[in-house]
């Protein structure tokens, strides 16, 4: 497994630990994580921390030449704010665990030329339907439902 990735699921993983919602993000830039972040819409009583909020977040002021070198991985496909998120800061890559829990809007961050790689690992698909089949209330409020 890619170590970025597993990296991402080890901060999904501190999500759920923590109560919340098992969804983790990593923002990698030239071969180095520069920012962590897992979804913290439960524990911070946050309306935005969703993973890749938490994650970019996490990672500071960034210059713009430095975001259109980095990569961003996420366990579950960036939902409409997250992918906004991508397309602000230029970040051209962007790697999905798994879309098959959640499909954000990848078509348009396509359209848009990000590179977009959805994995489909397991891992990151057990993780979710365990947590839905567990939470299904909070999840529907996680994805505006």
């Amino acid at each position: 497994m890619d170590e970025f990735l597993a990296a991402a699921i080890e901060q999904a993983k501190q999500g759920l630990s923590e109560g919340g919602i098992p969804i983790g993000s990593v923002l990698v830039i030239d071969g180095q994580i520069v920012g962590y972040g897992h979804n913290r819409r439960v524990q911070q009583a946050s309306a935005v921390l969703h993973a890749e909020m938490d994650c970019l977040e996490n990672a500071g002021r960034i210059k713009a030449a430095d975001y259109r070198r980095a990569t961003l991985y996420s366990t579950l496909s960036p939902c409409d704010m997250c992918s906004g998120a991508v397309l602000l800061y230029g970040i051209p890559k962007v790697i999905v665990g798994e879309n098959r829990t959640f499909c954000g809007p990848e078509d348009h961050l396509r359209s848009r030329g990000v590179e977009l790689i959805v994995v489909d690992d397991r891992q990151c698909h057990q993780l979710m339907q365990t947590f839905i089949g567990n939470n299904p209330e909070l999840w529907n409020e996680d994805i505006g439902e």
